[in-house]
């Protein structure tokens, strides 16, 4: 892990006085693909810091580069894809906390968001993966999924739960957005993996009284993964400032 040296692009609001918050963004592309420079993401990210908040557009290791991400790729190597992708992660939070006073940050008020592969990886983080390299100053104070999904609900209780924002198209073929095997594999394949997707996510928070914010598209598929960024800012930051930051223990839905 020391020889991997990853990138991040930090978009710094340009009035700080104080400590502000960190939007901790990762890409999509099936964990084989995309960048974290993509155009859209410099036009959210810099929107986001003349907003007041801090951005960090992380890089992370594409293992599934010369395996696909199809039904013909073993469950096993998915979520490994998983895991490594949610590490990397903590990676890039340990190393800005690390340097927390250089980048003006406040380590209580990070919040993770992914669109697609970043979706599944920051959920994994947030709600499935355990590791013990985070720093102890951290405890995500929430997080925005675009087309995301998890292995388990199992891990979401009302110790672990923290605000959640969760976009997603009803017809979204590769990720589900309620239970599903991903990319709807057929059961016996070798890709076959049984996901929770954006509303199974927002039923559990919803049955522990917990804080959500589910966005659905009807009819919506897959390129709603990276559409919010652009067509839902005012959501995005309805979320951040009042779910997030103000801490109200709201349960919004909100359906187009």
């Amino acid at each position: 892990m020391d020889s991997i040296k990853l990138k991040l692009d930090f978009y710094k609001p340009r009035r700080m006085k104080s400590t502000t918050p960190l939007i901790l963004y990762v890409h999509g592309g099936g964990f084989s693909g995309g960048k974290r420079d993509d155009i859209n993401i410099e036009s959210f990210a810099n929107n986001m810091a003349e907003r007041g908040y801090a951005v960090a557009s992380i890089s992370y290791q594409l293992t599934m580069k010369k395996l696909g991400f199809g039904c013909n790729t073993k469950s096993s190597d998915k979520i490994n894809a998983f895991n490594t992708a949610s590490d990397d992660i903590i990676q890039a939070t340990n190393y800005l906390i690390k340097y927390k006073e250089r980048f003006n940050i406040n380590p209580n008020q990070i919040i993770l968001m992914g669109t697609s592969a970043g979706a599944e990886a920051v959920l994994n983080l947030a709600y499935v993966y355990t590791s013990k390299t985070l720093s102890k100053e951290v405890k995500f104070a929430g997080v925005i999924s675009m087309a995301g999904a998890i292995i388990t609900l199992d891990n979401i209780t009302t110790k672990t739960a923290i605000p959640t924002q969760l976009f997603h198209g009803t017809n979204d073929k590769l990720v589900p957005y309620n239970v599903a095997p991903h990319h709807y594999c057929d059961k016996n394949s070798v890709g076959y993996l049984k996901l929770y997707g954006s509303k199974a996510i927002a039923n559990k928070l919803k049955e522990i009284d917990k804080s959500f914010y589910l966005y659905t598209i009807k009819k919506g598929d897959h390129s709603w993964s990276g559409r919010p960024m652009n067509q839902c800012r005012k959501e995005i930051v309805d979320f951040l400032y009042y779910d997030v930051l103000k801490k109200n223990n709201r349960q919004t839905e909100t359906a187009i």
